[in-house]
């Protein structure tokens, strides 16, 4: 079973940066596509990015496009997403997934797809 540990949330101004880390155990993380998604109070978990095992491939929401970037380091067995030019609808609790589901752009999407989740971190971003 694997599990991960999500990191790196906070309080940041519009226009800022954070990164967000998440640990995976239990398991080699290229044994997964990864992905990350985010829930703000009184909404339901939207998509936020995927990337494949390889790191080769990566999908994201058009809301975050050309803001955030995911990636993975093999190595330390971490998936990150890069979050710049912060804006305030950006305030959610964010987690992390992870699936062995075959890679494909309406699958990496859906939250049923992944089996294994973190429990979150709370990235709240003030106007």
């Amino acid at each position: 079973q694997v599990q991960l540990v999500e990191s790196g949330g906070g309080l940041v101004q519009a226009g800022g940066s954070l990164r967000l880390s998440c640990a995976v155990s239990g398991r080699t993380c290229s044994n997964y596509a990864m992905g990350w998604f985010r829930q703000a109070p009184g909404k339901e978990r939207e998509f936020v990015a995927a990337i494949s095992r390889s790191g080769a491939y990566s999908y994201y929401a058009d809301s975050v496009k050309g803001r955030f970037t995911i990636s993975r380091d093999g190595a330390k067995n971490t998936v990150y997403l890069q979050m710049n030019s912060l804006k305030p609808e950006d305030t959610a609790v964010y987690y992390c997934a992870s699936t062995t589901t075959t890679w494909g752009l309406s699958r990496m999407s859906r939250a049923s797809e992944y089996a294994s989740w973190g429990q979150g971190t709370q990235v709240t971003v003030s106007s």
